[in-house]
């Protein structure tokens, strides 16, 4: 038994040893994924808090407050094109009980926010929109795209493009970390998109029963919010965005946690709080550089 023991101990060490540095140091065994783009600032459903939802007019504003990254989610109609609804059944956003089809009804004059309840959005623009529009409208910004629906006919149009962990490879991820074994694995995503778990029962409350449980939730936040995982992924060239983040607390505890990118309903809330806090840090560095000369 001793002899056993002898031989596992150093081995689990060493193990342990070596997986906390590569953690650390990731470029040792993986090259540095090379991306296009690199947002720190995401419109979530176009930013839905100041229009309606996934219109042409909120992508439109969203852009025009300074978003690097456009949100949305698409759904594939039977004549083979592709909508941006985030709902397959019309009826929360249009009021009317039928799916997605080419032939589609206005949103409603106002639109509750699912992320921020009790708050509405309104615009003058109410159709919905084509996600090719959407991409000939704005050639430059980088989308990103929730298909909705397990379609292979929709997921094999996106075959080439950058991909975020689904729900499955988000969970093989939280067990590759906590088993030591994440530094040694290659990753083929570039991006991690995951709930920021103290919105949940405050400003969103879950359909899921089991997500109103605030022991739940706690315990959702404690094994997710890992900076230091955080931080291996983004040397490793993955970009981490928290949602949906509608307040300058939510906003500041999701870069806390390590996020590279925050996304939220309200465009022009999110470029304020950047604009502050850029302008903030820049002080604080003049005054440290002036503090020491």
């Amino acid at each position: 038994m001793c002899g056993f023991w002898c031989i596992v101990l150093p081995a689990l060490g060493g193990y342990t040893l070596a997986s906390l540095y590569l953690l650390k140091n990731p470029h040792i065994l993986h090259k540095r994924k090379c991306v296009s783009f690199y947002c720190t600032h995401i419109s979530h459903r176009g930013g839905c808090g100041e229009r309606i939802e996934s219109t042409m007019e909120a992508f439109t504003h969203a852009v025009a407050q300074g978003t690097q990254m456009l949100e949305l989610d698409c759904h594939l109609t039977r004549d083979g094109y592709v909508v941006v609804s985030h709902d397959e059944n019309l009826l929360r956003q249009t009021g009317h009980d039928i799916t997605i089809s080419s032939d589609l009804p206005l949103y409603k004059e106002r639109l509750e926010l699912t992320f921020y309840q009790g708050h509405y959005s309104s615009g003058s623009d109410r159709k919905f929109t084509l996600l090719e529009d959407v991409f000939r409208k704005f050639p430059e910004i980088p989308i990103s795209i929730e298909i909705k629906e397990n379609n292979d006919q929709l997921i094999e149009k996106a075959t080439s493009m950058p991909y975020s962990f689904s729900l499955s490879r988000g969970v093989l991820l939280l067990l590759l970390f906590y088993s030591g074994l994440l530094p040694f694995v290659p990753l083929g995503e570039s991006l991690l998109q995951f709930y920021l778990p103290r919105i949940m029962n405050r400003t969103f409350i879950p359909e899921k029963n089991i997500l109103r449980n605030g022991l739940i939730v706690t315990l959702i936040e404690k094994l997710t919010m890992r900076k230091s995982l955080f931080k291996h992924l983004a040397a490793r060239g993955i970009q981490v965005h928290l949602f949906v983040c509608n307040t300058d607390e939510d906003i500041r505890a999701a870069f806390e946690a390590g996020a590279t990118g925050v996304m939220s309903d309200y465009p022009s809330l999110l470029s304020n709080y950047l604009l502050r806090n850029t302008r903030e840090e820049c002080e604080l560095f003049t005054s440290e550089v002036h503090n020491t000369s």
